[in-house]
């Protein structure tokens, strides 16, 4: 199943803002068929840390499955909460496509890459004469999405000043358009998503409690990739047809010495960096084979890379400690009582005075900071 991109809109810092033709309905699926969001016919492709393809094997997913299917059937807002390339796009089209709003639009919109200035005028539309270069009226996404259905991504990174607005359109299920006073009613589903704890971003002030109740109706969570290993294989199957095709090259397959590296790999990069390491191995590939040293995995030994030196140990030890910290914020703890950021550098600090025998001004040395410096995080972790 595909949805294809039909319309682009590039914002002043490259946003892709998405505008989609009707989805198609869903007919039943084979267990383990992709969902693709396929490169539209003029070659642009979406941002490349987005997930491109998602399946339904792994019996969590299966489990997320079911609860769109549920929540589909309801104009509920649904808040989708997931790490960065695990396909939550690709979820919010599925809710789509499931939903009685299936012959409507899907309308995309980076939250993240919305410019400040056109926020306004892109979410709500604009009136002729509305400000400079204003020639003409123009509808915005919300009044776009009509009769369909709103997916506002990175939801997590929106201005306060932005949410207020966004809270009062959701609110009174209409909008005005700049340089409007009448209000244009909309009937407009929203599924918004996000990487960000957004109860943590409540308490520090970030986003605005209100809008976050009014989001979070219908929740789906989005496991990593490490936590769905039975999405793996049939993940693979699919990338490896895509990229042999793609590039002309002969049938191409997986050592099991391969097939096993991925399987015990702790995907930092979800999705987006499984497609990744796939198509790596199909340009590296001899006798249409693909070997464990052929897959590009960050914090593995590559091809003719020596891991004895210190720069390769300490890449694959911060490796290991990001994924270990990943995995712990995933699992509903966390990560641990410091950040990875601070707990590395809590452990440098440390080290450095060890060495010196507490010497503070040879630490500052050995670490190329001044004293000043040194002393504020001695102060930061409690050692004055």
């Amino acid at each position: 199943m595909a949805y294809t991109r039909d319309d682009h809109y590039f914002g002043m810092d490259g946003a892709s803002l998405a505008l989609d033709s009707a989805a198609p309905s869903t007919p039943a699926r084979g267990r383990g068929e992709v969902l693709e969001l396929k490169r539209s016919p003029d070659g642009l492709a979406p941002p490349s840390i987005r997930a491109t393809a998602l399946v339904f094997n792994d019996p969590r997913s299966q489990a997320l499955e079911e609860r769109i299917q549920r929540f589909a059937q309801s104009e509920a807002s649904v808040l989708i909460v997931g790490q960065t390339g695990t396909g939550k796009e690709l979820v919010a089209r599925h809710v789509h496509a499931c939903s009685r709003r299936a012959s409507g639009p899907f309308v995309a919109i980076n939250c993240a890459a919305l410019p400040e200035s056109l926020a306004d005028a892109e979410l709500f539309g604009h009136e002729r004469g509305a400000f400079t270069g204003a020639n003409e009226a123009r509808a915005g996404y919300f009044e776009t999405a009509h009769k369909g259905t709103l997916f506002l991504d990175e939801i997590g990174d929106l201005s306060l000043p932005m949410q207020i607005k966004l809270l009062r359109v959701l609110q009174e299920r209409s909008v005005v358009r700049l340089g409007a006073r009448a209000p244009r009613q909309l009937d407009v589903r929203i599924v918004a998503a996000t990487n960000v704890d957004l109860e943590r971003a409540v308490a520090a002030g970030r986003f605005r409690e209100d809008l976050y109740f009014r989001l979070n109706v219908a929740r789906l969570d989005v496991l990593p990739l490490s936590k769905r290993p039975g999405d793996i294989d049939p993940l693979v199957e699919h990338f490896l047809q895509l990229y042999v095709q793609r590039s002309n090259l002969p049938p191409t397959r997986l050592s099991k010495a391969a097939r096993q590296r991925l399987h015990l790999y702790g995907w930092p990069g979800n999705i987006r960096e499984l497609e990744n390491a796939i198509h790596h191995g199909v340009l590296l590939a001899r006798d249409g084979v693909i070997e464990a040293e052929d897959l590009m995995l960050a914090g593995t030994s590559h091809q003719g890379e020596d891991t004895s030196t210190p720069g390769a140990q300490l890449e694959n030890a911060l490796g290991q400690l990001l994924n270990a910290s990943s995995s712990a914020s995933d699992s509903g703890g966390d990560g641990g009582t410091e950040g990875v950021f601070a707990q590395v550098l809590h452990q440098l600090v440390s080290l450095a005075m060890q060495r010196t025998g507490n010497n503070q001004v040879q630490a500052a040395k050995l670490l190329g900071i001044s004293r000043n410096t040194l002393r504020t995080q001695l102060s930061h972790f409690g050692y004055l």
